[in-house]
């Protein structure tokens, strides 16, 4: 179990127990991709899978962070905390900046990581990293922030300090879901709801499908979607996309390249309130076409998918998936697929099937079943 390696790995380390362990899960976004960063909705779940940091203060005002999975330890002091500075540790460190950039005492401590959120893969690592690391701060030096606050101290840890210019809805998924919903935000006002997800009632499972293909946010492909879609607000006249009322109005006065960028991001916003409502219906045959829909969006307007990911989709829907989607950033990672129950293995092995006859590697597997955010375990 992670909690326990992580106290074995902290005791290891510096002789003592440490003072808690806090957690911080990856995320699966159901829908709304990319439209975080331009004021839109999202719709993340926490999953299982998660971050565990083992951690304890120091009255020295250092800073040791240790990295179970890579068998790498890192020491640094106030000077050290430098935003830019590469390196795994830079996402822990980023946290501690963040704190102290906002103005809260944050002393030394001694922070040991462990994490089963596979890297790369669109489900958030470096968030739940983040928000780990950040419940643990909180609770070593009693500092009191509401969790809104704390996802917007987990994205400065991530935009400032490590570089990688993400929207809110990956911090805010690991801080503020909850076990059986998903999280609608509004990432203008910052409205939160917790909606009822309840797949399992209607016989129904979210297959995870990780291609194995790996991206990353620090890249200039995400940067570059980014600043088509500013350039875009900026000849419309708009403060961000979701602002856009008459989308063909829009579109007209747009270069190619920006108008296909646009038209993503303004019927995928749309989509997040129809899945909603699907939702609120139960029902679930509308969300399987909300969802791919919003993959074709993102295959053909916004154009993040690649090769692995739009096979795990077209082969999910030909074994009968309700729906089926890329997740994350883009580039690779994850799909999700809306099946029947019991049809879960089937069509598993249906994308394995059509992987391995396309000279692709095996596919990882697994349920994304919707859990509690950031939060002390011991």
């Amino acid at each position: 179990m992670l909690t326990q390696a992580a106290i074995d790995a902290f005791t290891a380390l510096t002789g003592t127990a440490p003072e808690g362990v806090w957690v911080g899960p990856g995320r699966i976004n159901l829908i709304g991709e990319h439209t975080d960063y331009n004021d839109g909705y999202v719709l993340p779940f926490a999953l299982p899978q998660a971050a565990y940091v083992a951690a304890s203060a120091r009255a020295d005002g250092r800073w040791r962070f240790r990295s179970v999975d890579l068998d790498d330890t890192v020491e640094l002091g106030q000077a050290e905390l430098v935003p830019g500075s590469p390196g795994w540790h830079s996402y822990l460190a980023g946290v501690v900046w963040a704190l102290q950039q906002a103005g809260h005492e944050v002393g030394g401590a001694d922070l040991v990581l462990t994490s089963d959120v596979p890297l790369g893969a669109g489900l958030s690592s470096s968030a739940a990293i983040e928000c780990a690391t950040l419940a643990a701060l909180v609770d070593l030096y009693g500092l009191t922030i509401d969790p809104v606050d704390r996802a917007k101290l987990a994205r400065v840890a991530e935009n400032a300090y490590v570089g990688a210019p993400t929207g809110l809805l990956d911090q805010a998924a690991s801080t503020l879901c909850t076990a059986d919903h998903a999280l609608f935000l509004d990432c203008r006002t910052l409205e939160t709801r917790q909606v009822p997800l309840a797949v399992t009632d209607a016989g129904l499972e979210i297959l995870v499908i990780d291609t194995r293909t790996r991206h990353s946010h620090v890249d200039g492909e995400y940067a570059a979607r980014r600043a088509s879609c500013e350039k875009a607000a900026a000849i419309l006249g708009v403060p961000a996309l979701r602002d856009v009322t008459d989308l063909d109005a829009a579109l007209a006065q747009l270069p190619a390249l920006e108008a296909r960028r646009v038209r993503h991001i303004v019927t995928e916003d749309q989509r997040v309130l129809d899945a909603m409502d699907a939702l609120a219906a139960d029902d679930y045959a509308e969300l399987g076409r909300l969802m791919t829909a919003s993959h074709a969006s993102m295959r053909d307007d916004y154009e993040i998918t690649e090769r692995s990911v739009d096979l795990a989709v077209e082969t999910a829907l030909g074994a009968g998936a309700l729906g089926a989607r890329m997740t994350g950033g883009g580039f690779g990672g994850c799909v999700l697929a809306l099946v029947h129950a019991d049809r879960v293995e089937a069509t598993a092995e249906a994308v394995r099937a059509a992987f391995a006859e396309a000279g692709l590697g095996e596919p990882v597997t697994f349920l994304g079943r919707p859990s509690a955010g950031a939060r002390r375990l011991v």
